[in-house]
């Protein structure tokens, strides 16, 4: 701790942006903001909501959504006070954004605000551009998933893997549409080839959710559309850490302005990539 800064809070040099101890301070930090969010989330469900639109009259926003986020910025400004967060509500405010973290204070929100009980938060911290923490809660079901670059991944803080699935007729896929316009129709020109030929796809409508549930198996694979760096920022991390392979439409890194993204267990990615042909579906 530096002088003048206040109790509690821990600066750390550029060199041990990395290290286990800074990392391990990131992830509690993420843990207690994703805590304080849920908490606001089941202080709120089933009762009245003022709910607005934003992109579109499905795409929903609630005052929910904003209390949430408000409450993972304080924790993190408690903790780091330097470091920049990108949320969905809030955008990023300016400033150093070398140590930037991306958050989406309750992804899922028309199922929330439906009483669907699949909806969570996710909260992940970019270093210069590699995200090292991350955290999804599921706050109906209370599960919780979590990374550290280099640390593995776990579920309630125990050890979990991809599936080890290899064929596409033996596997469990998810997906998700975007909010109108063009992306809908095309994932669904997608999902017609691809749904004959998986044993299953699903589209409960988290994302953040979607691709934890490839990182522990229980798909084996997931794609969607124009997702933004809040909604699979965290689960990204926890997927690769998990053995799983993520990457955009033709197969290199997924990057934050990627018009798809395609995560697996890494077994079957090459046959899902081909299959969904994002290439020529997106052209």
């Amino acid at each position: 701790m530096l002088a003048g800064d206040a109790p509690g809070v821990k600066r750390y040099p550029q060199r041990m942006a990395h290290d286990r101890a800074f990392l391990a301070d990131a992830l509690t930090v993420a843990h207690r903001a994703a805590d304080a969010a849920a908490r606001i989330h089941r202080g709120h469900a089933g009762g009245h909501l003022e709910i607005t639109t934003k992109s579109s009259a499905i795409d929903l926003v609630t005052e929910v959504d904003r209390l949430s986020e408000t409450a993972i910025r304080a924790e993190v400004a408690a903790a780091f006070p330097d470091h920049v967060v990108l949320g969905e509500e809030g955008g990023q405010a300016a400033g150093d954004a070398r140590h930037r973290w991306i958050v989406d204070p309750l992804d899922g929100t028309v199922n929330y605000a439906h009483g669907f009980p699949i909806y969570c938060v996710s909260i992940a911290l970019e270093v210069d551009g590699e995200v090292v923490v991350g955290v999804v809660l599921d706050t109906a079901h209370g599960e919780r998933f979590a990374a550290t670059l280099g640390g593995g991944a776990t579920l309630d803080g125990v050890p979990i893997a991809v599936s080890r699935t290899t064929e596409i007729g033996r596997a469990m896929l998810g997906t998700g549409f975007a909010y109108g316009g063009e992306a809908v129709g095309r994932n669904l020109e997608i999902l017609g080839r691809v749904l004959p030929k998986a044993r299953a796809v699903r589209r409960p409508g988290a994302a953040a959710l979607d691709v934890c549930h490839v990182a522990c198996g229980r798909y084996d694979g997931f794609w969607e559309l124009q997702l933004n760096a809040w909604d699979v920022a965290a689960g990204m991390l926890i997927v690769r850490e998990a053995g799983g392979t993520v990457t955009g439409p033709t197969g290199a890194p997924y990057r934050w302005d990627d018009a798809a993204m395609i995560a697996t267990n890494g077994h079957l990615h090459a046959r899902l990539t081909q299959l969904l042909d994002l290439g020529v579906a997106l052209a």
